[in-house]
C-alpha cells in the first residue's frame, strides 16, 4: 500500500526546550495502533535538529524528520549554509527546499532548487520540493501551468530510478500563513491532477503514480481527512495546525480512522 505522509514544518520557531516539550507531548498523544502505511514527519529548525532525531530513534517512534534547507556543495565557504553531508550526520531523512518564503525572501530560484534536489539524491536524502502558485497567477488561470514548470525544472536530470525518491508539496501561495485561505479539496485535486499528468509525462505511469504528491496551505483538522481521500493526494504538509503536538497528533488520529 502507497505511504500517506503527514507532516509539518516549524519554520523559526522553538527554541532546543520547546522541540524537546513537543517530543514528548508527541510520544504522549502519538495515536495507539497508528497504520504502518501512514508515515508522519517533522521539520525542526537546524538547532533541534540532532536533538529532535535522536528523541525520536531513542523511542522508537514511526516519525522521520528532516531540515527546511540545505546547500548543494558538499563544503566549501559558504558563510551560514549547510551541507548535505552535515544534514546526513544529524540523522534527519529529509531535505525541504523551495519553500515560497525562501523564493521570496531569500532569492532561491527554480535552478538552485534543481541543484539542491541533485545533492540531496546523491547522498541519499529525500528531497521534498515545494511548488506554488501565487493569488495572481490563480486569478490569471495560469496557476496549473506554473506549478508544473517548477516541478519539471525541479526534477530536471533525475532519472526513473531516482524520481520516486522525490516527494513533491504544492502549496499555493495564497493559502499560506496565518491570513491563507485554504484550497478546496477539489481545487487542491486539480492542481494535483495536473502534476500527475505532467510526471506521467516524463515517467511514465508505473513511476508517477508512485511518487508522492502532498498538498499544504492552511491544513486542519476539519479539512484534513476531505483532503486525504482524492485520489492524487498522498499526503499533507501541515503549518501552525500541527505545531503542537496534540493538534498533530489530533490529524494523525483523524486520517487514522479514515484510512
Amino acid at each position: 500500500m502507497k505511504k500517506i505522509y503527514i507532516g509539518t514544518s516549524w519554520k523559526m520557531n522553538k527554541t532546543l526546550a520547546e522541540a524537546l516539550l513537543f517530543c514528548e507531548q508527541f510520544k504522549t498523544f502519538y495515536p495507539e495502533n497508528l497504520k504502518s502505511h501512514i508515515q508522519p514527519f517533522v521539520i525542526p529548525p537546524f538547532t533541534c535538529i540532532r536533538e529532535v532525531t535522536d528523541y525520536i530513534t531513542t523511542h522508537k517512534l514511526n516519525c522521520l524528520t528532516g531540515v527546511q534547507n540545505m546547500h548543494y556543495q558538499d563544503a566549501g565557504a559558504f558563510t551560514g549554509e549547510i551541507s548535505p553531508v552535515m544534514v546526513k550526520d544529524t540523522g534527519a531523512k529529509l531535505v525541504e527546499m523551495g519553500h515560497s518564503e525562501r523564493r521570496e525572501y531569500f532569492g532561491e530560484t527554480d535552478f538552485a532548487v534543481n541543484k539542491k534536489v541533485q545533492a540531496a539524491l546523491k547522498h541519499g536524502l529525500t528531497p521534498l520540493v515545494c511548488i506554488g502558485d501565487s493569488a495572481e497567477e490563480k486569478s490569471w488561470g495560469v496557476s496549473a501551468e506554473v506549478v508544473v514548470k517548477q516541478m519539471k525544472i525541479a526534477l530536471s536530470g533525475v532519472d526513473k530510478q531516482q524520481a520516486t525518491q522525490v516527494m513533491i508539496a504544492y502549496e499555493p501561495i495564497w493559502a499560506i500563513g496565518d491570513q491563507g485561505v485554504p484550497a478546496t479539496p477539489d481545487e487542491a485535486e486539480y492542481i494535483h491532477q495536473k502534476l500527475r499528468a505532467a510526471l506521467i509525462e516524463v515517467y511514465g505511469n508505473d513511476i508517477a503514480q508512485q511518487m508522492i504528491l502532498l498538498y499544504g496551505g492552511s491544513v486542519n483538522l476539519e479539512n484534513s481527512t476531505a483532503l486525504i481521500v482524492k485520489p492524487n493526494i498522498d499526503g499533507l504538509f501541515i503549518g501552525r495546525s500541527a505545531w503542537q503536538a496534540s493538534g498533530f497528533c489530533n490529524i494523525l488520529s483523524a486520517i487514522n480512522q479514515q484510512n
